[in-house]
């Protein structure tokens, strides 16, 4: 009788034992009070990259596509060739207005040169009928006195007078022509300024032609790895459309904490964490900097928590993390996967140099088999 009474008891007080420590590794698990420690960990994070959208600026049919999917590239690379005869027959034909354009110029500068001596001619000439009409006033002043005293007969006067008369008119016609060559000297220079004009321009003109020349070999910007190549040989494309994407090698990661997380988190701590794709290999970083708003400030539609019933909810701040140098497997990273991360916000930030040298950019060579 005695061990059936105590038989309830037990099993009531198991079951509480085994309720109790199910609870405790829900707990621990969660890592949630009383298990709660300084380790913060959080699966929305994810691997990123430069991701560069490779666009022609101009439209052509693709003659050449040496590239194919998924292929890695260096700097400089030949990715995509557009027929490039209308725009070698544009640079020809803006080099030869660039040289007809500086032929008008050396000219302008042979007319300049003439104009400015007929100016000289013209005042030398202004100079030489000056100097005979001077002449020919005193004449004509002589004549007249001489012939107020009957000492000079008429027809010498009138002589002197018509001298006189001729060389007043040399004078003005000298004037005149001076005016003329300073006048075409003027136009000459305002020319020159014109021509001056049109050779800078036929210069861009020649330096878009090479740009627009150029622009029909699409290269890479630098190294990474092609998506899928989106354009085939003979394809006829326009400017700022896709023909394929070009993935870099520098990598970082972006996790996702929530804001009651990230107390004791300071940039520089050392970070661990995961990737689903790797069965969990783990990895090291630190972390480089912090969001500066969270995610919903970033969104296009934000909530309203100002109007009806509000339920307080956890924000979460992007936490961009740095991926250490030398580690095995980390060429097999790549943009986009799902990893795990955990940070001891108990541990002190690394030195900024120790922080640099640790933590140098990666670079995605291989992707995954």
């Amino acid at each position: 009788m005695a061990i059936k009474s105590l038989l309830p008891s037990a099993v009531t007080s198991l079951a509480i034992v085994a309720g109790a420590a199910g609870v405790s590794l829900v707990l621990y698990s969660w890592n949630l009070p009383p298990f709660h420690g300084s380790l913060e960990t959080t699966n929305d994070a994810y691997i990123r990259g430069a991701v560069t959208t490779i666009a022609p600026q101009l439209a052509g049919n693709i003659v050449q596509v040496p590239v194919r999917d998924f292929q890695h590239v260096s700097q400089g690379d030949l990715l995509f060739k557009i027929d490039d005869r209308i725009y070698a027959l544009q640079l020809a034909q803006a080099k030869a207005t660039l040289a007809a354009k500086t032929a008008a110029l050396a000219k302008s500068a042979r007319q300049r040169m003439s104009a400015r001596a007929q100016v000289e001619a013209s005042e030398a000439q202004l100079e030489s009928a000056e100097a005979a009409l001077t002449q020919a006033v005193s004449s004509w002043q002589r004549t007249q006195a001489l012939q107020r005293k009957g000492f000079s007969a008429n027809s010498d006067a009138d002589k002197s007078r018509a001298a006189h008369d001729q060389a007043a008119a040399a004078v003005r016609q000298a004037r005149a022509a001076l005016t003329v060559a300073k006048q075409n000297l003027q136009a000459t220079e305002a020319d020159r300024d014109q021509l001056k004009a049109e050779v800078e321009g036929a210069g861009a003109a020649v330096r878009l032609a090479e740009i627009n020349l150029q622009n029909t070999r699409i290269i890479a910007p630098r190294d990474g790895t092609l998506g899928q190549i989106g354009a085939r040989v003979g394809q006829y494309v326009s400017a700022g459309s896709s023909l394929t994407s070009l993935v870099s090698d520098t990598i970082w990661m972006v996790a996702n904490y929530k804001e009651t997380q990230l107390p004791g988190m300071k940039v520089g701590q050392k970070v661990t964490f995961t990737v689903d794709a790797l069965d969990g290999e783990v990895f090291h970083g630190r972390i480089e900097r912090f969001s500066p708003a969270t995610g919903s400030e970033f969104s296009v539609i934000k909530s309203d928590n100002a109007t009806g019933n509000f339920t307080k909810i956890a924000q979460r701040l992007p936490v961009r993390i740095a991926i250490d140098a030398g580690q095995p497997d980390t060429g097999r990273l790549v943009p986009g996967m799902s990893v795990e991360v955990s940070v001891n916000v108990a541990t002190a930030p690394l030195p900024p140099a120790a922080a640099l040298a640790e933590a140098e950019p990666q670079k995605s060579r291989v992707a995954l088999p």
